[in-house]
C-alpha cells in the first residue's frame, strides 16, 4: 500500500463497521484501501479536504500497533479516536460526549516502557483546543477531562477500589486512549480521543449494538470538524 492511499489525518474508530459507515455517510469520493492486519480503511474528502478513516480493533495493544504503523510507515500526522465508553458517575449520562485531555490507565504498558515509573499520556493541545472550539461553535455540549483505559472490559467496578477513580474526577472508562496517546507522544505526532457514553456501570443501562454503530452523529461530526483543520 502506498503512502498516498492514506491521508495525513485519520479518524480512528475501534469498530471497522463504524469506519465503513462513516466513509459511506460522511466522506465524498471515498475509496477503500487495504488496512492493517485485514482491517479495511477508506480515504475520501470532508469539506474538500482529504481524510482517512479505519478501524483500530479493541484494546491498547491493537490501537498502539495500528497508530505506530500509521505514524511510522505512512507518515500520518494526526489521529482522532472516536469511540464509546462507560461511566459510573451520576453527573455523566448515556449519550454525553467526552473529550479526553488525558488518559489514566490500569494497564502496565507505560510501567514497562518507563522502567516501573508512571507516565501520564495526554492529548495534543492543538487538537484539543480545536475540538472544544468546534463544539462551542456548533452549540454542542461536551465534557472535557480525564478518562481511564483498562485492559479488561470496563473492569472499573462500583466498589471501593473503583470508586476512587471516579472520586478523583475520571469521567469515563474505555480500552484504547492511553495506548493512542502514548504512541502519539512517542512519535511526536498529534492524537485526541472523543467518546460517546454508551453504558452506565451504575444502572447497567446501555446503547444497543445498532445504535453504537449508526447513531453517534454528533461525535463523528465533531471528530471530522476538528480534524478537518489539520487535513491536507
Amino acid at each position: 500500500m502506498n503512502k498516498e492511499n492514506i491521508a495525513k489525518s485519520v479518524l480512528l474508530p475501534g469498530d471497522p463497521r463504524r469506519a465503513e459507515y462513516i466513509s459511506k455517510n460522511y466522506l465524498a469520493g471515498s475509496v477503500p484501501f487495504k488496512g492493517l492486519r485485514g482491517i479495511s480503511g477508506f480515504t475520501g474528502t470532508y469539506m474538500g479536504r482529504k481524510v482517512s478513516v479505519m478501524g483500530s480493533g479493541m484494546g491498547i495493544p491493537s490501537v498502539s500497533l495500528c497508530a505506530s504503523t500509521l505514524y511510522e510507515c505512512y507518515d500520518v500526522q494526526n489521529i482522532i479516536r472516536i469511540g464509546t465508553c462507560g461511566t459510573a458517575r451520576d453527573d455523566v449520562n448515556i449519550g454525553d460526549i467526552l473529550i479526553a485531555e488525558g488518559c489514566s490507565t490500569t494497564s502496565g504498558i507505560n510501567r514497562r516502557l518507563f522502567s516501573g515509573s508512571l507516565f501520564c499520556p495526554i492529548a495534543d493541545f492543538e487538537l484539543l483546543r480545536t475540538a472544544i472550539a468546534s463544539a462551542k461553535e456548533n452549540g454542542l455540549a461536551v465534557k472535557v477531562g480525564n478518562l481511564i483505559s483498562t485492559d479488561l472490559f470496563y473492569d472499573i467496578a462500583d466498589n471501593d477500589s473503583g470508586k476512587l477513580w471516579w472520586k478523583f474526577g475520571i469521567l469515563g472508562v474505555e480500552m484504547e486512549g492511553a495506548g493512542l496517546y502514548t504512541t502519539a507522544l512517542r512519535y511526536g505526532r498529534r492524537a485526541l480521543m472523543i467518546c460517546t457514553v454508551s453504558d452506565s456501570i451504575i444502572t447497567r443501562e446501555g446503547m444497543s449494538p445498532e445504535l453504537r454503530e449508526t447513531s453517534l452523529h454528533e461525535m463523528i461530526s465533531l471528530g471530522l470538524n476538528t480534524i478537518h483543520h489539520f487535513c491536507d
